[in-house]
């Protein structure tokens, strides 16, 4: 009963006395509450004029359902969950054919499953990800209640993922670049860094003006922009944070 307000407690005694009271209209209005249970376990039905539903099936919760690490076939319908890694920087490798190809390379720093949900309970089935570590003293107190009732240990970052059934993995499942295959396609989404305020040429790839010639303090300019074709038109500005996406990259595993 700590979910519900003193104030919603007593508007609903208040009703439930009100409808228990006879009315000489309508004889049929009149509803009394069970003797069995605590009056403020009855809230009514707004769908419906003479039915009252149990507040305790309210405060029934589904079984959770158990997880277990069983290995299972995956189909081309499943759909696991992915990894929360931290940029470390970019290099470059060359392939038989002597193409040069750049390299980002990423730290999956220590993710572990922290949450999952199930159709049952919350309506969906998603794994949530913690990966890094944090101090208590730089967590809120709901942050550091959410992990110690899930029995894992405190971390930086939570990301959530939806999966199919098949795809579930209990709590406190560690997941490292195992998880993925040499050669394998992902999907990768993150946050650029903002740079502050930038020329044409760096912020949209212009080729900018001639070096020589008789071109003088304008190299880098982004010349004629025509006439104006908002928001087609593009000029120099800030170059601020943004959410990108790579729908297909590469993967080569180093642990």
């Amino acid at each position: 009963m700590s979910a519900l307000s003193r104030g919603l407690i007593s508007r609903l005694r208040q009703h439930l006395l009100s409808l228990s009271r006879p009315s000489s209209s309508s004889p049929s209005a009149c509803v009394a509450a069970p003797t069995h249970l605590p009056p403020h376990l009855f809230v009514r039905r707004l769908f419906s004029s003479d039915a009252l539903m149990d507040g305790s099936q309210i405060l029934q919760q589904q079984p959770s359902r158990i997880i277990q690490a069983t290995p299972a076939i995956m189909t081309p319908n499943s759909k696991r969950t992915g990894l929360v890694a931290v940029k470390l920087g970019m290099t470059a490798l060359w392939d038989k054919w002597g193409a040069r190809l750049p390299i980002t390379v990423l730290w999956v720093d220590d993710n572990i499953v922290s949450q999952v949900k199930t159709v049952e309970k919350e309506g969906i089935f998603s794994l949530q990800i913690g990966c890094g570590h944090k101090k208590v003293k730089h967590l809120t107190k709901p942050e550091v209640g959410h992990f110690r009732a899930q029995g894992v240990p405190l971390k930086r970052k939570l990301r959530e993922f939806s999966v199919t059934e098949d795809a579930l993995l209990p709590v406190g499942t560690s997941l490292g670049v195992r998880h993925f295959v040499p050669g394998q396609y992902v999907d990768v989404t993150g946050i650029s860094r903002g740079k502050g305020f930038q020329g044409g040429m760096k912020r949209w790839g212009f080729k900018g003006m001639p070096a020589s010639h008789g071109a003088s303090l304008s190299h880098r300019s982004i010349g004629s922009t025509g006439q104006r074709d908002a928001p087609g038109k593009v000029c120099i500005a800030t170059l601020k944070v943004y959410y990108f996406a790579l729908f297909i990259a590469l993967m080569w595993l180093d642990e």
